[in-house]
């Protein structure tokens, strides 16, 4: 019998490469999206698949999926800061509400359920690299703390369904994930630097930009979230790159990869941004036979090509509205 899973924010970046992995091994999907920052466009090839069906729904309104349900993996959630501090009581129910609803789903039809979180339930770490053992250095009330909180609360209630209920549940906390099908005023700093180079206008990096990210490849991410809930471990554990790189790195990188003239230009960096970011994956290593596999130059060229792919064949690409890079 073919596994079918529900795939919560499945339209959207990391979402729509997991329902392509999981009908390419034979499972059956049903994406669930209300496409708020989420596109049609990301999930346009599969739906003339037999074994892929979109339903246009709000997690926080309830989620109700007629038949089986044997998997349920929650992705949905604003992603970017651009997005969740444009949307952020929609930000906070969706990782309130939306994950209980997600919870009572895979409760309801004994399915498997993962929950992915973020590298940002560790705050502004003072532990580095950040092992999953670490709790984090959270501003609660800053305006960041929208998409931090909302996910360590989904965490909480995660592990509650677990031991309560019994849910066979699994938490991955995910880092700076980059790749095709990143909208191009996302607001982070690989789709930013990317479309600003291609339209040689000025890189925008913030702060002095020695502050580091750990860029993992979405295939690789995807991998990883797949191994997680077949493994039935409950985590959390953290699936990112642990090779680090600053802000100014990545920019002339993503300015040479793009054959770009354009110059650096420093902008203040926006509030509780953290100065450091590497994941600790020993335990994806150990529990799952999980790392990143796919270099940096590789991940960047493939995701350049996606963006001028995009402008060739006339799609968005909002160059004039490209947001300051936030990572």
């Amino acid at each position: 019998m073919n596994v079918r899973a529900v795939v919560t924010g499945g339209a959207g970046f990391v979402g729509s490469h997991l329902c392509e992995r999981l009908l390419a091994e034979g499972q059956e999907v049903v994406c669930v999206d209300n496409l708020s920052t989420g596109r049609a466009e990301n999930i346009t090839q599969l739906l003339d698949h037999p074994g892929f069906r979109f339903l246009l729904l709000d997690v926080t309104e309830g989620l109700d999926v007629p038949g089986r349900v044997d998997a349920v993996y929650h992705l949905a959630s604003p992603a970017s800061p651009a997005d969740y501090l444009r949307l952020p009581l929609e930000t906070l129910l969706v990782g309130s509400y939306g994950t209980r609803n997600a919870l009572e789903l895979a409760r309801r039809h004994d399915a498997g359920f993962l929950l992915t979180s973020t590298s940002e339930v560790y705050g502004s770490p003072e532990v580095h690299p950040q092992p999953e053992s670490y709790w984090g250095n959270v501003n609660p009330i800053g305006p960041r703390s929208v998409y931090d909180e909302a996910k360590r609360f989904g965490e909480a209630i995660t592990m509650a369904y677990r031991r309560t209920h019994g849910v066979r549940t699994t938490i991955v906390r995910l880092f700076n994930t980059y790749g095709p099908r990143l909208r191009s005023d996302d607001g982070r700093a690989v789709p930013a630097f990317i479309t600003q180079a291609l339209a040689g206008r000025a890189l925008t990096v913030t702060g002095d930009g020695s502050q580091t990210r750990s860029l993992c490849y979405v295939d690789d991410t995807v991998d990883g979230i797949v191994r997680a809930l077949a493994s039935g471990h409950s985590g959390p554990l953290n699936l990112g790159n642990p090779v680090e790189v600053t802000m100014r790195e990545l920019a002339l990188t993503v300015r040479g990869l793009c054959g770009s003239s354009s110059e650096l230009t420093l902008i203040p960096r926006p509030q509780d941004d953290p100065q450091l970011r590497r994941p600790d994956i020993t335990a994806a290593v150990r529990e799952l036979g999980w790392e990143p596999r796919t270099a940096l130059d590789e991940g960047l060229r493939r995701t350049i090509a996606h963006f001028r792919e995009g402008a060739c064949t006339g799609l968005p690409v909002h160059h004039e509205e490209a947001a300051p890079a936030l990572a």
